[in-house]
């Protein structure tokens, strides 16, 4: 992992705001700034679909899979089923 430093320039308002909720929180900077940042980046991959987040659609997405495990209910019961056989 590499780590940089991160300079940032506040206001006093915001620095007094800041300061407030570190305490609120019982934190440090650096890690209201992680944390913050890891929010803010799961919203923005809430926009995203599955396949987007995954990167991409593997490469033998139900190849050799029936038909009718299109519709949601069917594939449920056959993933169940699947489940059951491997760990009865």
């Amino acid at each position: 992992m590499t780590k940089f430093m991160l300079s940032v320039r506040l206001d006093e308002e915001t620095e007094c705001r800041l300061a407030e909720i570190l305490a609120h929180e019982q934190t440090d900077k650096s890690e209201l700034i992680r944390r913050l940042i890891a929010e803010r980046w799961l919203t923005l991959q809430a926009d995203k679909t599955l396949v987007e987040r995954r990167g991409r659609h593997p490469e033998h997405l139900l190849q050799d899979a029936a038909s009718e495990l299109s519709e949601r209910s069917n594939r449920k019961k056959a993933i169940a089923q699947y489940l059951n056989k491997r760990h009865p």
